[in-house]
């Protein structure tokens, strides 16, 4: 039954749909091909009432996994390179038969760290998907897991599947797991635990809700929350609710009551902000004194050198470096105008004083406002 105060759900037209490997697998028994056609009749139905959908897909590495005879995910990284490889055209089969009696044509988008990182490549990325979205294609993205390295991988499918809302704009991100939502407590330890109805995306309370992942899927409550306020970044709303429930697309998507909704709260910022926010691989960091906080999240104002107290890691200029408060929390991240060691030298200094210590003149702000995201 519909909802009124979830009128902001049922009002979305542009969809991402992320399922995970749980699932399509049966828990690990292979792909479930009757999971697959029914999500596709759910998916289907909403496009015939006017959305946009895009759908993030786990699966290729488990189902690589039972087509091998492997009896558990291995650890090694050419092993699970191996498994994503011979998954994928599985996976991808499988869609691709149950779209066919629908007359919906699909689209393969395997997307790589590169592909969001780089800029070009990342407004490359978000118009293809929208051109398919435009054809009335199904775009199935998925991780290049086949080639990518875990230094500079996504780490997971919700991650992934925010970075996608990220890119096409999407109004609502449905995040369908083997759980009924986020619970206030685990419910595997507390059966009595409260299932978080709605709740702010950046309530802090949340965070000690979040649970772990299993053994076929990477990503647990703790990357469900993550991706939601990455999500949030563009507008998105959040839901997360368990994949087997009956027509649960259509149920959630009418604005029932289902699941967790993990609201935005603010506005949606620039793609340039989304892309910023989205850099995954982050080499440094530098720490902030209480005024720079405050400047950064009061004024809007660039993060100069006199803020900065401390250095971590190694750098260059153009690095995407993490902006630590004196409590040692993320509070922005930005791109770098000056390596980990000019940083060291300048840190704590007036920017007038930055040609004398290194002996040229550079930019005045370590990181520019126009290449820093607030967290």
């Amino acid at each position: 039954m519909a909802d009124n105060s979830r009128k902001e759900i049922a009002s979305a037209r542009r969809w991402v749909v992320k399922v995970g490997s749980a699932l399509l697998t049966n828990d690990g028994r292979g792909l479930d091909n009757d999971v697959i056609a029914n999500l596709v009749a759910q998916i289907v139905a909403l496009r015939e009432r006017g959305a946009e959908v895009v759908l993030v897909s786990s699966g290729a590495v488990a189902a690589g996994i039972v087509r091998l005879g492997w009896p558990r995910r291995p650890q090694q990284l050419h092993d699970l390179q191996a498994a994503a490889a011979v998954g994928q055209s599985i996976l991808v089969r499988a869609y691709e038969n149950a779209c066919d009696p629908h007359g919906l044509a699909t689209a393969q988008i395997l997307l790589g760290h590169d592909d969001i990182t780089a800029r070009d490549r990342y407004l490359n990325a978000r118009a293809t998907l929208t051109t398919l979205l435009g054809l009335g294609v199904l775009p199935i993205v998925n991780e290049n897991d086949t080639v990518v390295t875990d230094e500079i991988r996504f780490g997971d499918n919700d991650t992934l599947a925010a970075l996608v809302a990220n890119l096409i704009d999407a109004d609502a991100l449905l995040l369908l797991t083997d759980q009924l939502g986020l619970f206030e407590a685990d419910p595997r330890q507390h059966p009595d635990a409260r299932l978080v109805d709605r709740r702010d995306v950046h309530d802090t309370a949340l965070d000690s809700m979040a649970g772990e992942g299993g053994a076929l899927g990477r990503g647990g409550m703790v990357t469900k929350l993550r991706a939601a306020r990455l999500a949030a970044r563009s507008g998105t709303e959040t839901l997360i609710t368990s994949g087997r429930l009956e027509d649960v697309i259509h149920r959630v998507s009418a604005g029932e009551n289902l699941g967790t909704w993990l609201r935005t709260g603010k506005q949606p910022q620039n793609a340039r902000k989304q892309w910023l926010a989205g850099m995954v691989q982050i080499p440094g960091s530098v720490e902030l004194d209480e005024g720079a906080v405050r400047v950064l999240r009061e004024a809007g104002r660039s993060l100069l050198p006199v803020g900065v107290r401390g250095v971590r890691g190694r750098f260059q200029r153009g690095d995407m470096v993490s902006c630590l408060g004196p409590d040692g929390r993320e509070v922005a991240r930005g791109l770098v105008n000056y390596s980990d060691i000019e940083t060291r030298r300048i840190l704590g200094q007036p920017s007038g004083a930055i040609a004398g210590l290194l002996g040229y003149q550079g930019d005045e702000e370590l990181i520019h406002r126009d290449n820093l995201v607030l967290l």
